[in-house]
């Protein structure tokens, strides 16, 4: 188990390396259109440049940032931020992200997982054509065309809510941040939730047709008891590390849901840097929120891939054939 652990980090390692180079090698390829601002020092632009490299090979560059990220914890500035620190720009939005979608995720787990259970176990009857239908329109439906139709009905035609906008300085449970915040939380856990209950209908309904189920029933087990011992519990083996891997990935945000609810989080700032005045993209940020989502998605892999180990101890990690 040690060694497949280690085995796993050290492959997520280079994994990183290689994405992280390639995004790297193509952000330094693209022109530098960049040109000093009126209210901006162009000394520390070329104290920067200087810096980083920029007149040395592409390579050697890579290193001279990296050096720079792991002596100095200096990921490149933003002048696009009033020459702020990427790093900190950064961080000082992730609360933001982390607050508009860790209501979602609480709130997708549970009913998710009990509107799969209830679809499983009245497959093909009045209750799972229901809960199929609804499920099938919000996978089918993209998670911005809902979020506009909301908008346009709750706040400009019933006028059922004050704005379309979240208001990112309200304090957390206050009456205009809950009013503000229910759209997003509302668009970001319907998707969620017709993806886990989809996801476990059919691990479930797999199972309770299984031949040890049968045998369960057989021993004298009614359905309730052969469910709830054996069939869920086998079901759950793909669909719980899922859920630590969606835990993790609340720290990503929702690019598309954040630029339409306007809340300033990761996914606005990853925008932001493309967008910018006259097409010059800000290349530091765009290197930074790269860096962190490439982390976030392979932390979230490995986390999910060992948590099989742990959650069903018949598997074995790294055991190959015996």
């Amino acid at each position: 188990m040690r060694n497949y652990i280690l085995k796993r980090l050290g492959l997520m390692l280079i994994t990183f390396v290689i994405i992280i180079f390639l995004i790297f090698v193509f952000i330094k390829l693209m022109p530098n259109f960049y040109e000093v601002g009126i209210d901006q020092d162009p000394q520390i632009y070329e104290a920067w440049l200087e810096s980083q490299g920029f007149n040395k090979p592409i390579l050697t560059q890579f290193f001279i940032w990296l050096g720079n990220i792991f002596k100095h914890g200096d990921f490149g500035i933003s002048f696009h931020k009033n020459n702020a620190p990427v790093a900190q720009y950064v961080l000082s939005r992730l609360p933001r992200t982390i607050r508009i979608n860790i209501f979602p995720f609480l709130i997708s787990v549970p009913i998710g997982i009990t509107l799969g259970i209830v679809a499983a176990l009245r497959k093909n009857k009045m209750t799972d054509h229901v809960i199929s239908i609804g499920v099938m329109f919000f996978i089918s439906v993209p998670s911005f065309v809902v979020a506009v139709i909301l908008q346009y009905y709750m706040v400009y035609e019933w006028k059922i809510l004050p704005s379309a906008r979240v208001d990112n300085l309200a304090p957390l449970f206050s009456k205009r941040a809950i009013q503000t915040r229910i759209l997003p939380i509302f668009v970001l856990s319907a998707g969620t939730i017709a993806g886990w209950t989809r996801s476990l209908r059919a691990e479930l309904t797999e199972t309770l047709t299984s031949e040890f189920m049968l045998l369960a029933r057989a021993k004298g087990l009614t359905k309730g008891q052969a469910t709830v011992r054996h069939a869920l519990r086998n079901a759950f083996v793909p669909f719980a590390p899922a859920i630590l891997g969606g835990f993790i990935s609340l720290l990503g945000g929702s690019l598309i849901i954040e630029r339409t609810f306007g809340i300033t989080g990761i996914g606005g700032a990853f925008i932001e840097a493309l967008e910018r005045p006259k097409g010059i993209p800000d290349y530091p940020m765009i290197m930074m929120l790269n860096m962190f989502y490439v982390s976030i998605g392979l932390l979230a892999a490995i986390v999910a891939d060992l948590s099989y180990g742990i959650i069903d101890p018949r598997i074995r990690m790294g055991a190959g054939k015996q």
